[in-house]
């Protein structure tokens, strides 16, 4: 009988699973799934999320069509920002007279306390000016929001790309010039001063890129928690205006700021009092034009692209209809949230999903439980957090409020700054106020999930909620190689170096004694170790300490969904034989939905950007990392000592 969620003819047989797993699970896939021209890679997440936009894509035209909702509802919001979205016409018609008046902002900065004033805008309108200012929960008082200054103020994806000297940066460099020039040509600047202010924009960029932590010592909470006063920020960061700022968001009564990163906070200071004022002026209107580059005019949309293309590889514009699409879940998300809620998620799916949770949470426990290396009083800690955690499952249950924001139909600029606003108020409106729990840091229609260690939540929007990763007609192998593993996946991240670190109520804390964390820091060593010697191109290494906690989440996930679909497997057919689907087993069909979920063809541009700045790991990593770790895996597939696949013991990473 054939079996529902795995096509065996995407397996490419001449391969052995036991010397490379993701060729062979997924090679004939590979081969006859070339990117498309407008991607920089191609996998079956692409597919689905090609699937579920075709389902947003017909609520948008729906709502964009009527255009006799009542003002105000949710149905006219985004009717209106997605017809505004897809007008191209108005929007060449219009030009810049929608920026204008942002660009005369600046043009009147006149000193540094103006200079301030604009900062606070930008940070309204989400520019990611010089730094980045917002609320979130207090790291070390979870049941409080807090105040967090961090670094920012870049426009390439990382800071390495202004610092390195490689042949491939010095490229991103050049190109990252030629953008620049061209966007100050297009505002209207004389050759000669276009070339004059891209190098001072690069020249402030630098500057900021040289203070800035790199990504490894962004993921370190401690270092990056720094509680002080206001007042004792505002004299070590005279420059950056906190109170004035403070008081123009609404905040003037704040006492406390966390600040991230207090050497970048320093340097960004000085350099906005010893850098020229007009050089400000011109990184600042840079910030403006870039950042809204795709509610410009088509001009500037491809002069955007043709440097995008130059990081990311892919060849040719998404279609205006799905960048669009992304841009209305983004500013919108909740409002169209609801609508896409009502007809694309069952509660047959909610039901099905929360029993596997309950499964994987309880294979969580057993394993804690059963752990050689860990003390009896850190897994009391240890079983206290994992029971205290938090599921959210599909959409939120209170949505958020988009009355204060004024959607129209009069121009798709005007409608991106105002959910830009919205969005950022709405943000900082939190600090005073007790924990909202009810929040969500993704929208429900995104193809994703996630762990928030300062809530203990794991997240799976109703996005997820699909094929490959779910099906509530597949068989429980496959479901729990796909969704029971990315649910296994957002389960150890609690438990990985980061999660690990905070408790039970999302406070940061050290609850492990010494000997315990040693133990636990050995093994996470041995998976950076086993990481950092995999090479996707010549010469170019995965970081295995940048990807450390994803590594560790997906060895723990895949753990943790094996041994629940044991437990399934043993409620449903006892001691009698388990069903055999395409000639493969059950733990065989596991491990080949494991490997389905991460199959993907990605041009070397992307891999390139995604080792230096990507804390996951390329996929063919992901697939057969864990793999090569599992003897369930070695058994399922009669592996050999001597195989590729197969690690000796002593070098085996088992962590949960």
């Amino acid at each position: 009988m054939p079996g529902i969620g795995l096509d065996p003819e995407n397996i490419d047989k001449s391969v052995s699973p036991c010397d490379d797993f993701f060729q062979y699970a997924s090679g004939t896939w590979l081969k006859n799934n070339p990117i498309p021209a407008a991607e920089s890679r191609w996998s079956s997440w692409n597919t689905l999320i090609n699937q579920n936009e075709a389902v947003m894509r017909g609520i948008l035209e729906e709502s964009a069509a009527e255009t006799t909702a009542p003002k105000g509802s949710n149905l006219q919001k985004v009717g209106d920002y997605y017809a505004t979205a897809m007008d191209s016409a108005a929007i060449e018609k219009a030009g810049l007279k929608f920026l204008q008046p942002e660009l005369a902002r600046i043009t009147a900065v006149k000193d540094l306390k103006s200079l301030q004033s604009q900062l606070v805008r930008q940070q309204l309108l989400q520019t990611r000016s010089v730094f980045n200012m917002g609320v979130a929960q207090d790291r070390k008082k979870s049941d409080e929001y807090a105040l967090y200054l961090s670094q920012g103020g870049l426009t390439l994806p990382d800071r390495d790309y202004y610092l390195k000297d490689d042949a491939r940066s010095q490229k991103i460099r050049t190109a990252y010039t030629s953008y620049l020039t061209n966007m100050f040509r297009m505002l209207g600047d004389s050759e000669a001063a276009a070339s004059k202010n891209a190098a001072a924009v690069l020249r402030l960029e630098t500057r900021l890129a040289k203070a800035s932590k790199d990504r490894v010592a962004l993921r370190d909470p401690l270092a990056n928690y720094n509680k002080m006063s206001v007042a004792d920020a505002h004299k070590q960061y005279p420059n950056l205006g906190l109170p004035g700022m403070l008081t123009a968001l609404g905040l003037s009564t704040a006492k406390q700021v966390i600040v991230r990163q207090p050497e970048f906070l320093k340097e960004a200071s000085a350099a906005l009092k010893q850098e020229p004022l007009a050089d400000w002026k011109t990184y600042l209107r840079w910030h403006v034009v870039s950042s809204l580059a795709p509610a410009l005019p088509k001009a500037y949309v491809d002069e955007s692209f043709r440097f995008s293309q130059v990081l990311s590889g892919a060849k040719q514009q998404q279609p205006r209809w799905k960048r669009m699409l992304r841009s209305t879940d983004s500013a919108l998300g909740e409002a169209f949230g609801q609508l896409y809620v009502d007809k694309a998620f069952t509660p047959e799916t909610k039901e099905k999903a929360l029993v596997m949770v309950k499964n994987i949470k309880e294979a969580m426990g057993e394993h804690i439980r059963g752990l050689e290396w860990m003390s009896k009083e850190t897994k009391a800690e240890a079983l206290k957090k994992l029971d205290a955690f938090t599921v959210k499952i599909g959409y939120p249950d209170k949505w958020k409020d988009y009355s204060a924001l004024s959607i129209s139909r009069e121009s798709y600029l005007k409608n991106v700054l105002a959910s830009r606003e919205w969005e950022t108020r709405d943000n900082l409106q939190h600090l005073g106020k007790p924990i909202d729990r009810t929040v969500w840091g993704m929208t429900p229609p995104t193809v994703n999930a996630y762990y928030n260690p300062s809530m203990n939540e794991i997240v799976f929007p109703a996005g997820i909620m699909q094929p490959p990763f779910f099906d509530p007609k597949a068989d429980d192998a496959v479901n729990y190689g796909g969704m029971g593993a990315v649910i296994g996946h957002e389960i150890t991240h609690g438990f990985d170096d980061q999660g690990r670190q905070s408790d039970a109520e999302g406070n940061l804390r050290d609850w492990w004694s010494q000997q315990d964390a040693a133990e636990f820091t050995k093994r996470a060593d041995m998976v950076g170790s086993q990481y950092s010697a995999f090479q996707p191109l010549d010469s170019v290494f995965v970081n295995g300490k940048l990807t450390m906690g994803e590594n560790l989440a997906d060895f723990g996930g895949l753990a943790l969904a094996f041994s629940a679909l044991q437990k399934q497997l043993a409620n449903t057919y006892g001691n009698g034989p388990r069903p055999i689907y395409d000639g493969f087993t059950p733990e065989q069909r596991f491990f080949l939905a494991w490997a389905q979920v991460w199959r993907t063809n990605a041009r070397p541009e992307y891999l390139r950007q995604q080792v230096l700045t990507d804390p996951h790991s390329p996929a063919q990593f992901r697939t057969n990392g864990p793999l090569m770790n599992m003897p369930e895996f070695y058994k399922a597939f009669g592996c050999q000592d001597g195989q590729k696949m197969v690690r000796k013991d002593a070098e085996r990473a088992k962590v949960w």
